[in-house]
């Protein structure tokens, strides 16, 4: 039995990883990485909403026109839906089909990365890289989640990936040409995840690069005619499909989606010009402090191919356009911003690898510190700070149950910043590397983990179980209405679309196309109720109250803060 051979370490380090020992650093991060899939209730909104749409496409076989709760939804496109709903075809309906799509493409983005930084700077490098990205808390945070922004980030890596592969100065014409074509169809792949913006960002970035470096040779060996006609290929078949049978598709898709919503308020998600600030200073933990002192010596030092191409400063302006292109954004979500992070792990990969061993256990003091701070404070204040936070729709007892689950993550954190500064001190630079990453995710895992505690107030299956418990299974063959409200995990935990009454919502357009889908005020919903011969409602607490007092026949199954869930009888 022949000795593993040793990636190309750093000159300072002591004990260079095996290949058997990356192995068996990636299986032990594989099984953190997915282990937990399964494990949490879905939570309102996005979760209950994307495991929904493709429950309901899996269910009708009709994989061209999205549908949410019964009603057209056309607000993302379908490709995440169409991977989930053949997960749900295959595996059967459960958390973990739902949310396997997000864990896969986060994973693969990790190992991807990895490899364009060992293709850039050797097997060292690609280690770093790999490690910068799997331990960066918003990235390894929004794989755990179902939303689409995992899966679009994934493609878009590839994309950008792809890119600086091909334009590298060692790349051979057919190497230049297959990682180019490789990059039009990963982009073709984002904008059927997430529309317009697949292809937006990537091009505005490549812009804003060629101005600031000008470097437009790089222009010509896009291969922009064959990649064009890949990626229409690939995107535009389901585009033309769902607007030849859907009319109203291309203005609420292309217009409304995309212009009106970066362009105007109408989505009612204003936030400050500085929101995604104190996102990407904790999200980028626990690689903050080495990025930030080291960050204008990788835009002034960045190594410069023979053609011109610099991977590094295109990578600095990738992550940089992404930021304030949703920072001046009349739309904000937290997760906006992740496609900016695979960019900055190939720079923080190069950093890891490249800088002084004495300057690097300088700068992983810092976030050390800080993790055991926050751990002492968690420790001692917390009980008391939640205490501040308790109204009827989120019981005390829960928080403080989900307060054992946080202390528990910044004493892993905090444990593992101190291995891998213990590992710094004897010259064990890739031991430290690693201890850092997998401290961070197993830190991620415990938060998304313990999450589950506050399931009462975020998701509707607590509730659906007390009452099976209580009244047995809710009959599915009479209607159930939402009154004035839409819980989006209720349709999947009920296995069924609900009847929503005077609540349009983000399900507006669909609605205005299919009206006879919906009922438009609680009147004519009194009306039905007083008629029909047994039925279900979901109620929020002050409507019930008011909608009792008027003398409306109800019985009450069950409610929690936020619901009330009656029958007709």
């Amino acid at each position: 039995m022949h000795a593993s051979a040793p990636f190309p370490p750093p000159a300072d380090d002591r004990t260079p990883i095996t290949r058997n020992g990356a192995i068996a650093v990636l299986l032990l991060f594989a099984a953190i990485w997915f282990g937990n899939l399964d494990y949490r209730r879905l939570v309102h909104p996005d979760e209950g909403r994307y495991a929904e749409i493709a429950r309901e496409m899996a269910q009708s076989g009709d994989w061209v026109t999205p549908r949410l709760n019964g009603i057209k939804y056309f607000e993302k496109p379908a490709l995440q839906y169409w991977i989930t709903a053949a997960a749900y075809d295959t595996f059967g309906v459960h958390h973990w089909t739902a949310r396997l799509w997000p864990g896969i493409a986060g994973f693969l983005g990790v190992l991807f990365v990895g490899y364009v930084g060992m293709t850039l700077g050797g097997a060292t490098q690609g280690l770093y890289t790999a490690a910068a990205l799997g331990g960066c808390l918003w990235y390894a945070g929004n794989a755990h989640v179902l939303t689409l922004d995992a899966g679009l980030t994934f493609w878009m890596t590839v994309g950008m990936g792809g890119l600086i592969l091909a334009q590298r100065g060692a790349a051979t014409s057919r190497e230049q040409r297959y990682w180019m074509l490789l990059a039009w169809a990963a982009l073709a792949l984002a904008v059927l995840s997430k529309g317009l913006i697949g292809v937006v960002l990537p091009g505005a970035s490549l812009v804003l690069y060629s101005l600031l470096t000008r470097d437009w040779a790089v222009w010509r060996r896009l291969h922009l005619v064959s990649g064009t006609a890949l990626l229409l290929a690939i995107a535009a078949p389901w585009f033309v499909v769902v607007a030849l049978r859907n009319p109203e598709f291309f203005d609420f898709f292309f217009i409304h989606e995309h212009f009106t919503r970066f362009l105007t308020h109408e989505a009612r998600r204003v936030e400050p010009w500085w929101y995604f600030v104190p996102i990407f200073l904790v999200g980028i933990l626990p690689w903050l402090v080495i990025f930030a002192w080291t960050a204008k010596r990788a835009w002034t030092g960045a190594t410069v191919d023979s053609n011109g191409f610099s991977w590094p400063r295109f990578a600095l302006v990738w992550a940089a356009f992404i930021f304030i292109f949703f920072s001046v954004s009349g739309s904000k979500l937290p997760s906006y911003i992740l496609p900016m992070f695979p960019a900055l792990a190939l720079v923080i990969g190069w950093q890891l690898a490249n800088t002084p061993h004495s300057l690097l256990w300088r700068l992983s003091v810092p976030p050390v510190a800080l993790a055991g701070v926050l751990w002492i404070v968690m420790l001692f204040g917390y009980d008391s700070f939640v205490d501040r936070l308790r109204d009827p729709a989120q019981p005390l007892l829960p928080l403080l149950a989900y307060g054992a689950w946080l202390k528990s993550a910044l004493g892993v954190a905090f444990a593992g910043g101190l291995a891998g500064l213990w590992a710094l001190r004897r010259g064990h630079r890739t031991f430290a590397v690693m201890a850092s990453a997998v401290s961070a995710l197993l830190m991620v895992q415990l938060i998304i983990t313990g999450h589950d505690t506050l399931a009462e107030s975020r998701s509707s299956a607590p509730l659906l179980a007390r009452i099976a418990a209580g009244h047995g299974p809710l009959r599915a063959d009479i209607p159930f209405y939402s009154v004035h409200m839409y819980d989006q995990t209720l349709p999947y935990y009920l296995g069924r679309t609900v009847i929503q009454v005077e609540h349009p919502d983000e399900l507006a357009m669909g609605i205005a196309s299919e009206p006879e889908r919906a009922i438009p005020t609680i009147e004519q919903w009194r009306g039905a109720w007083q008629v029909v011969g047994d039925a279900y409602a979901i109620i929020q607490p002050n409507d019930y109250e008011t909608l009792r007092r008027e003398g409306v026949p109800m019985r009450e199954l069950g409610r929690d803060g936020r619901r009330v869930i009656v029958s007709r009888r």
